[in-house]
Parts: structure tokens; C-alpha cells; sequence
């Protein structure tokens, strides 16, 4: 009997929890033919989702949990969850609910027809602003025009993996991490199916627009090291405009006689090159920065307790 094993990371979700735990227990109890695995990741929540889960494994031997020593991020969780599953393929999804767990059976079909990552791309986003829809939609855009891996738009990490892609993935272990961007570079034979995303159950989003800036650079950086390009496209536009600004002044200076101020000139010279060094400065400090966290070579999270046992972190 193959083993599924239902991946959650879960961070101050306590509110949503019971709801969650109620609709996928129904879909594992129909799904005789398979072994499950419901494997929360409590990522240093400080409501009382760790005692919550603890209550759920009193009460159904089929749930795991690892819980975290302090909060290390979803993106990280995610990875824990992978490190400690057990199953023959994974399935990741959100606490909150906006990802159906109802879609599992077709997921776990389309793996037994020979699919190694079955993943959900969004038809509709409920809940969701306006201006959150349409910068995912620009972060997409851009990511894919950075890199030549194809990148799936319009998913998020509701998806379901099987071992060897999980191997795979478990094999990355850099600390600036970004999943979504590394489902696409794994490759393997990868199938969509089609949802409409539900607003969430209970509680509040974790993620403000500082988080989600921060993760779209991870996602960039992490993924493509096209941004320090940028120099190279700069100069030869900026060099085009230098020498053409040049030959006007010289030609006006000829033609008109009329003197110019040369400190004018040279302020917007200054402010301009000025901007471009900041930019570029900039690009290459995100370079460094992740450099500098990989060569500390940390382990990507510590675990205070395993299924009711405390981890040593060996």
C-alpha cells in the first residue's frame, strides 16, 4: 500500500486548524487504498497551534508534526517537512483552507498515471486585493524574463510531489530559499489542474507586502544571476547617450555660439551616473549578502520536538 504523506506548515493557526483537520481526515477515510500521513510543521507559533496538534495525534495516529525551536519562515518549513516525510509523495498545502483539499484524489490519479508534480494553478484568487492579484502577476512576468526555466504562473506551493522529486528538492540546501522557483528547476514530468482559490477559513494572512517583497527578491536572486547583467545592458545605452549629449554641445557651442554653464552639466552627470552605481551597488550587495549567509554554512532550521520527542539537532 503506497503512503501519502499531506505536508502543512503552520504558523499561529490554531483558529483554523480544526476546520482543516475535519475536511482532510473526510478525504483520507475515503481514500481506503492508500496510507496517509498528516505531517503539520509548527513554525515557532506562539498562539497554541502546537497544543492543538498534539491534540490531534492524540486522537489519530496518522498525524506528525516537527516543531520548530523558534519561527524560521514557511519557505524553510516547507523543507523540514520534506526532510521528515515518510510517504511514497507529498502533498503541500496551506493551514488556512484557500487550497481545497478536495482536489487531492485527482492529484494522487494524475500521479498514478506517471505525473511527478501534480501541481494547482489558480483560476480565480478570492479574498485577495486588487493590487496583490496584479503584483503577482508583474513578479511572474519579470522572474520569467530573467531565466530560461520555464516558470508555472499563478501557483503557489499547493502541489503534490513525488519521492524523487522530494529528493530532489532535499538536496538544496541554500539558506535564501525560494520553493516556487525551485519546483521549476527540478523539471521532471510536471501536470496543472485548475482551482478556484477560496478565501481563507480563519484567522489572518502572515504575509504583509514587506514579506512579499522580500520573497520576490529571494525568488530572483535565488534563482538567476541575470540582475548583474544589468550593468553590462546599461552601459552600452548610457555610453550611446553620453556621446550623443557630447556632439550636441560641441555642435551647439560651434553653430550658436552660446556659452554653457558647465557646472549644469556636470551636476547632471554626477546625479546621473550616481543612480546607476547606487542600482548597480545594490544588485551586487543582494549577491553578496547571500554569499556571505551560505559560507556560515548553518544548518536551515533547528527542531525542539519530534512527535513528542525532543531532537538533539546532531
Amino acid at each position: 500500500m503506497k503512503k501519502i504523506t499531506i505536508l502543512v506548515p503552520a504558523y499561529n493557526e490554531e483558529e483554523a486548524l480544526p476546520f482543516l483537520y475535519e475536511r482532510v481526515s473526510k478525504i483520507m477515510n475515503e481514500m481506503k487504498d492508500y496510507e496517509f500521513e498528516l505531517l503539520f510543521v509548527n513554525d515557532g507559533s506562539k498562539d497554541n497551534t502546537i497544543e492543538e496538534i498534539k491534540s490531534l495525534r492524540k486522537n489519530d495516529e496518522r498525524v506528525s508534526y516537527v516543531d520548530f525551536s523558534r519561527n524560521f519562515g514557511k519557505e524553510t518549513a516547507m523543507i523540514a517537512g520534506l526532510d521528515y516525510s515518510k510517504g511514497d509523495c507529498v502533498i503541500i498545502m496551506d493551514a488556512d483552507l484557500q487550497d481545497p483539499p478536495e482536489l487531492i484524489p485527482q492529484m494522487v490519479k494524475l500521479w498514478e498515471q506517471g505525473y511527478d508534480d501534480v501541481y494547482a494553478k489558480r483560476k480565480s484568487r478570492a479574498g485577495e486585493t486588487w493590487l496583490k492579484k496584479f503584483t503577482s502577476k508583474m513578479y511572474y512576468k519579470v522572474l520569467q524574463s530573467l531565466t530560461r526555466v520555464e516558470i508555472q504562473k499563478d501557483t503557489g506551493d499547493f502541489r503534490l510531489l513525488d519521492r524523487r522529486c522530494v529528493n530532489a528538492l532535499k538536496k538544496m540546501r541554500e539558506t535564501g530559499r525560494c520553493s516556487k522557483s525551485m519546483f521549476s528547476w527540478i523539471g521532471y514530468n510536471k501536470k496543472e489542474i485548475l482551482y478556484d482559490r477560496d478565501p481563507r477559513i480563519a484567522g489572518k494572512t502572515k504575509w504583509n507586502y514587506k514579506k512579499l517583497i522580500d520573497l520576490a527578491i529571494d525568488g530572483i536572486t535565488a534563482f538567476t544571476t541575470s540582475p548583474l547583467r544589468i550593468s553590462t545592458y546599461l552601459s552600452i545605452p548610457t555610453f550611446l547617450a553620453l556621446f550623443i549629449y557630447f556632439i550636441y554641445i560641441i555642435v551647439k557651442c560651434c553653430t550658436q555660439h552660446v556659452a554653457i554653464e558647465a557646472f549644469q552639466a556636470v551636476i547632471l552627470l554626477i546625479l546621473f551616473f550616481s543612480g546607476i552605481q547606487i542600482i548597480l551597488i545594490g544588485i551586487m550587495g543582494e549577491y553578496l549578502g547571500r554569499i556571505f549567509n551560505e559560507s556560515k554554512h548553518r544548518p536551515l532550521y533547528l527542531v525542539n520536538e519530534y512527535n513528542g520527542e525532543k531532537e538533539m539537532n546532531k
